[in-house]
Formats: structure tokens, C-alpha cells, sequence
């Protein structure tokens, strides 16, 4: 088991210390050079840069603080002071050169609610800072992934634009020849248009993708380019998966259990008693008064020391605060229970369209399929010749017309599929998440 944590540990150290060397060199880059990251590494950025996760680990650092803060109650402060002024006639205070004081508390029936709330929150705030570091992953992970496809379809649609060029130019000549009419040069021009009309479209999402990479990571604007094979296979779940509570719900309930404790801790401290212990070392001068005058037997050292039991009896306010207290944790363990249904619809919602975009997805790749056949059938038949004559029913020799507009389908249908793969794609991470194994597909990433 230790050697098994020592490996777990390193191989997370190395990942941190690659994402932090990828930073470095990226931002030293003068020329800014766009750059092949993997996603491993820009979820790594994006959690290191994220500024939900750097207030959920000050919360964090809240909670804890807090915890110590009812911990050492118990444990006796001490203190050092000096109250030392000059006094002329009756004495009207203490004569204190130097003081020290020591205070603590000794027994109380709402200190250890209050130990048990701030516990809670501990368990609280750690939870969604987990839960924070998941949803930056998989906003990192959908933007990584949602880049790549467009920029495999910008590729793409830059050679259908090519392919349609070059029909514009074969009707341009067949029109001038007289063997198509203007109507379908126009067609091939609106063609052409719509196709440049998807390209520019395109364009301008992948620079949109490419500033919310940079936002995420900090790094600067177009120095990460996507690798692709850096991205492992989605599973294919389902929502009959087992559900783990999400991250985001757990916290939720340990907020709420925290809240309760406080609850409980208020509601006690207005019937139940305290006590505290205090002690007191004074060492007294009757240089700059007249305390000899009216007081016999002066010393300048003194002590003091005892137990103070407090035993409420009419204390309104704080009956009040808890009052207060428990409509908070009422109010708390209403929205975690409101958390868990919201969870439980959306997985229901995301299970209903994982199906319909599973069946499109597997459409869009058979059309692809189709298309691609096509296009080696119409290359084929303009390389080896498929006219067979000239008399009634003979079949037309195809033309270059012909191989364009097969080529320019083609794209298309890999464009559609692409798109298809990456709805799928992006619909199955947020279900792997409201389910709860988001951990398990990170941690195959990591390890990618």
C-alpha cells in the first residue's frame, strides 16, 4: 500500500510539474508559436488557473481556520498588558505596572456542536473544492475537444471550398459551351457561397474556442493547439450506471449537517450552563498614586484565579440567534435535498438525449460511409469510363462536374459526423459527471 501511494503521488507531481514547464515555456515563447498541449496538461492548466477553484480552496482555508478557532477554545490563552498612570486622591483603578492573564474554557454543552459543525464544513468546503476542480476539467475537456473537431472540420471545409471552386469553373465553361444552362452556374456560385459561408463560420468559432482555451489556462491566445491523440475514448454510459452522489450534492449535505450542529450548538447555549476557567497575575506600584493611603496592606505582586459558571436565565437574543440558526439549517438541508433532485432530472434529461444523439451519431456515420463509396464509385467510373453509348437508355458518361460535387458531399457528410461525434462526445462527459464517475475518466486521462 505505500509503495502504491508513493506512485499515485509522483505520477500526480509530474503532471503538475509538466503542466507548470508547459506554462513556462509557452508564456517565454517571443514569438508566441502556436503549440501541440495535450489535454492531460490543459486541465491542469485550467484547474491551477481557475478562479472557482482558487475561492473554493480560500473557503477551505476558512473552514479550517474555524475548526482550530473552536478546538482551541479549550486550550488557555494568554495575555500581557500594563496599565500603569498616574492617579492623585481616591484611587479610582488597579495600580498595574504589569499584568498577565490566562483564559480558557473548561465545559460546554454547545462547544462540542460547535466542534461538530465546523468539522462539517471542513468536510464541506473540501467536497466542493473537488466538485469545482471536476466542472473547470470538464469545461477544459469540452472546450480541448470541441477545438479539435472544429479545427479537423475547418480542414475539411477549407477543401470543400476547393472542390467548389473548381465546379464554379467547370459550369462557367460547360454554360460558355452551351452544354448547362445559367441556372446551374448559379447553383454551383450559391454552392460555393454557402460552402465559404461554413468556413468563415467555422473560423470564427475556433478563434472563439481558441480565447477560452487561453482564458481557462492563462496562457496566451492561440499558443495551444489541440493534439488529438492526447484524447482518450469517451466510455459509452448510460444512465443505468451505478450513481455515485455528486461531489457537488455531498458538499451540499455536509453544509448542511454543519448547519444543524450550529443549530443545536445556539439552541443549548441559552438553556445549558458554561464553564470557564481564568487566572490573573498582577504586579502593582504605588509610585504614581495613592493606593497605600486608602488600602492597608499593599503588596505589589498579586494573584488570582478560579472557575466561572454561567447559567442563562433570561438571555432573549441569544434565543433568538437560535432561532436563527435553525431556519439556516432548515434552510440548508432544503437545498441539498433540492441539489440531489436537480441532479437526478438532469441525468434523466441527459440519458434521454444521450439515446437520440447516439442514433444520430451512428446516421451521420453512415452517410459518411455512403458518400465516401460514392465518390470511389464516381472516380472509378471517370477513370475507367462508364458510358455505354449513345442510343435510347444507354447510360451518360459522367463528367468532372460530377467528381466535384461527390467530393463536395463527402466533406460534408465528414463535417456532419464530426459534429455528431462531438455532441455525443460532450453529452456522455456531462453525464459521467452528474452520475459521479467524472474521477474515473480523469484519472484515465492523467494516466494517458
Amino acid at each position: 500500500m505505500i509503495g502504491i501511494e508513493h506512485l499515485t503521488i509522483g505520477t500526480k507531481s509530474r503532471a503538475a510539474w509538466l503542466a507548470i514547464l508547459v506554462g513556462v515555456a509557452v508564456a517565454a515563447a517571443p514569438s508566441r508559436l502556436p503549440a501541440q498541449v495535450s489535454l492531460a496538461t490543459v486541465v491542469d492548466l485550467a484547474e491551477r488557473n481557475s478562479s472557482a477553484v482558487k475561492l473554493a480552496d480560500a473557503d477551505l482555508q476558512k473552514a479550517n481556520a474555524a475548526l482550530a478557532a473552536t478546538e482551541n477554545a479549550y486550550i488557555p490563552n494568554l495575555g500581557i498588558g500594563s496599565t500603569v498612570g498616574y492617579s492623585h486622591g481616591f484611587p479610582t483603578g488597579q495600580p498595574s505596572v504589569g499584568s498577565v492573564s490566562m483564559q480558557s474554557l473548561v465545559f460546554s454543552y454547545s462547544q462540542r456542536q460547535y466542534t461538530k459543525a465546523a468539522r462539517a464544513g471542513v468536510d464541506a468546503a473540501n467536497l466542493s473544492l473537488k466538485d469545482a476542480r471536476e466542472q473547470v476539467a470538464l469545461d477544459a475537456s469540452t472546450t480541448y475537444i470541441e477545438l479539435d473537431t472544429v479545427n479537423t472540420e475547418l480542414e475539411a471545409a477549407r477543401q470543400q471550398e476547393s472542390f467548389a471552386n473548381s465546379l464554379v469553373q467547370i459550369e462557367q465553361q460547360r454554360a460558355e459551351a452551351g452544354v448547362d444552362s445559367s441556372m446551374d452556374l448559379l447553383q454551383g456560385r450559391l454552392t460555393a457561397a454557402q460552402i465559404k459561408l461554413k468556413r468563415l463560420h467555422l473560423e470564427t468559432r475556433a478563434a472563439t474556442l481558441t480565447k477560452q482555451i487561453a482564458v481557462l489556462t492563462g496562457m496566451p491566445v492561440g499558443t495551444i493547439t489541440p493534439d488529438h491523440a492526447s484524447i482518450p475514448e469517451i466510455p459509452a454510459v448510460t444512465g443505468n450506471e451505478p450513481v455515485r452522489t455528486l461531489l457537488g450534492v455531498k458538499s451540499a449535505g455536509a453544509l448542511a449537517l454543519s448547519k444543524q450542529f450550529q443549530a443545536r450548538g445556539d439552541d443549548l447555549q441559552w438553556h445549558r450552563p458554561q464553564i470557564s476557567f481564568g487566572a490573573v497575575y498582577n504586579y502593582d506600584s504605588n509610585e504614581l498614586n495613592s493606593y497605600s493611603t486608602y488600602y492597608n496592606n499593599f503588596t505589589p505582586n498579586n494573584i488570582s484565579f478560579g472557575l466561572q459558571i454561567q447559567i442563562p436565565f433570561f438571555d432573549f437574543g441569544v434565543r433568538a440567534k437560535a432561532k436563527e440558526s435553525a431556519a439556516d439549517a432548515l434552510r440548508a438541508t432544503v437545498e441539498a435535498e433540492q441539489a440531489q433532485r436537480q441532479n437526478d432530472v438532469q441525468i434523466a434529461e441527459l440519458t434521454g438525449s444521450l439515446r437520440e444523439l447516439d442514433a444520430q451519431a451512428e446516421v451521420a456515420s453512415l452517410k459518411q460511409q455512403i458518400a465516401d463509396d460514392q465518390l470511389k464509385s464516381v472516380l472509378a467510373q471517370l477513370e475507367l469510363g462508364n458510358g455505354s453509348g449513345i442510343g435510347p437508355g444507354s447510360t451518360p458518361q459522367l463528367s468532372p462536374k460530377a467528381e466535384e460535387l461527390a467530393r463536395i458531399d463527402e466533406r460534408q457528410k465528414y463535417q456532419d459526423a464530426r459534429d455528431a461525434e462531438f455532441d455525443l462526445a460532450r453529452t456522455r462527459l456531462s453525464l459521467l459527471r452528474a452520475l459521479g464517475h467524472m474521477e474515473d475518466w480523469l484519472n484515465e486521462l492523467h494516466a494517458k
